[in-house]
């Protein structure tokens, strides 16, 4: 059995193998994990995009060839019926050119025998009045009124079957009969944007794991399939881990520190480029690379605000960070671009009145809204920083108390009720569709939430027991409903 790994030559190779003795020789195992994790990505996208965009783009193939199909015959017969009718109109002014043709040759036939008797008339005029000084006025009378009329009307005849050829056939026809003939140039096909979602009538629970700490899960945020950065609290301070679904810890650190055992916070994120982006415990944010090896600062805490939850959105890479100011008692929102300039301030509704007591948790939606889980209520303003709609349970009355949030792809809002024990699920609007995951579906004390928009599954992190559950709630359609890889 192979037990060692040739670097150099890319070879399993025993102990006793010498060969390989001046390479560099590392455990077969070790090696083995190592690349596991750089293609896991790969096959993740291959398997859950790639394989199943390609189902959806030979379906829509196949119509497109029958629909192509009947609009080339269609344009076929059009392009025959308009060359029919350009033929027959070539045919009939050609014809009618031979036709006048004929007609002009006639009168010039005609025109030059008429010549021919003017002129002898002249000769004969001439001729009888040359001698007479009297008769020469009618000679001159005879040549204005009778011979130059004649002339001109000969002239005319021909000038007017000349023009009648150009105006019968028209290079702006021929243009107009032409352009309705139109090829359209089409693009590189991709799959729609519109993922063909649909909700289960009962999420299914695919995976349970206990993490090696003990404590309050507090935060999660996807990494892939089944790799997520998951925070811990335990009394007063919180351990960050990557951990995947075998409990394996791939790194960790120690994030945010918060003297209070209640109050907790969505105190790390992940970007777009698999960054992890996260609140220290001096209150600046950090950023660490995909192989957890570089840190670099984003944000130093500003003069008595203080950093409680941050959010990447996938959409355009901005970063929002909720505020708190303890002299002041207040809350905001502060959005930074992608060179980490801040762009926009959202702390007063159109009414100057404070959005945020707390902001725990940070998050947005497809259409641009920015939502934050705040103390006993859900604050959603739009991306201008308008305020829609503030939600406080599902009818006028009752009490919440909301911990982690996110949203889907379908746009509805998730939000983990303290009080109820719950999973809300609310519309964009703000209007209660139904408590997604309850007791009945294994969840005691909700706390924490991660929606992976790459499998549709979705995280939950639980107080007080270091659980983590996945489930899937949407289901895509043409898809049976999958197990976690």
């Amino acid at each position: 059995m192979y037990k060692q790994y040739c670097y150099s030559c890319k070879l399993p190779v025993c102990a006793k193998c010498k060969n390989h003795r001046q390479h560099a020789i590392l455990n077969i195992k070790t090696e083995y994990k190592t690349n596991r994790e750089q293609h896991r990505d790969i096959l993740h996208k291959i398997r859950s995009e790639a394989l199943y965009s390609n189902r959806f783009l030979l379906a829509d193939i196949k119509t497109d060839f029958k629909t192509c199909q009947t609009e080339i015959f269609n344009h076929q017969l059009k392009i025959s019926t308009k060359a029919e009718g350009l033929k027959n109109r070539i045919d009939t002014v050609m014809c009618d050119v031979k036709v006048r043709m004929r007609y002009k040759s006639f009168m010039i036939n005609h025109g030059l025998q008429q010549r021919k008797r003017i002129l002898a008339s002249i000769e004969k005029y001439e001729y009888r009045y040359e001698q007479s000084a009297n008769r020469a006025v009618k000679l001159l009378f005879f040549i204005k009124n009778i011979f130059v009329p004649k002339i001109k009307e000969a002239l005319h005849i021909t000038q007017n079957a000349l023009l009648s050829l150009t105006d019968e056939i028209r290079k702006d026809d021929v243009i107009e009969i032409l352009s309705k003939i139109q090829i359209t140039e089409k693009g590189k096909r991709q799959a729609r944007n519109e993922c063909p979602l649909e909700l289960l009538s009962t999420p299914e629970l695919l995976k349970t794991f206990r993490l090696k700490t003990f404590g309050c899960v507090t935060n999660m945020s996807c990494l892939n399939s089944d790799q997520s950065w998951i925070s811990v609290k335990q009394n007063y301070f919180t351990l960050l881990s990557l951990t995947n679904t075998e409990v394996e810890t791939l790194h960790h650190m120690t994030c945010k520190t918060d003297y209070s055992t209640i109050v907790l916070y969505g105190t790390h994120t992940v970007n777009n480029e698999g960054e992890l982006i996260y609140i220290n415990t001096d209150n600046d944010i950090y950023k660490l690379s995909p192989e957890n090896s570089t840190k670099s600062t984003l944000i130093i805490e500003t003069y008595a605000w203080e950093p409680l939850c941050v959010y990447s959105s996938p959409v355009n890479g901005n970063l929002l960070v909720g505020m708190f100011n303890y002299d002041k008692k207040t809350s905001k929102v502060n959005r930074y671009d992608n060179t980490v300039q801040h762009i926009q301030t959202i702390e007063h509704d159109n009414k100057d009145q404070q959005l945020y007591k707390i902001p725990r948790y940070i998050t947005e939606n497809r259409n641009g809204d920015v939502i934050v889980s705040d103390l006993n209520q859900v604050v959603v303003i739009n991306h201008r920083g308008i305020h829609r709609f503030s939600y406080t349970g599902r009818v006028s009355g009752d009490r919440l108390d909301p911990c982690g949030i996110c949203t889907d792809a379908l746009s509805h809002i998730l939000v983990c009720d303290y009080i109820t024990r719950t999973i809300q699920m609310i519309d964009k609007d703000g209007h209660f569709l139904s408590h997604i995951l309850t007791r009945e579906q294994g969840i005691e004390r909700p706390l924490s939430l991660s929606y992976d928009k790459k499998t549709h599954l979705l995280w939950v992190g639980s107080w007080n027991n270091n659980t983590v559950c996945v489930y899937r709630y949407i289901n895509i359609i043409g898809r049976e409903t999958g197990t976690c890889n």
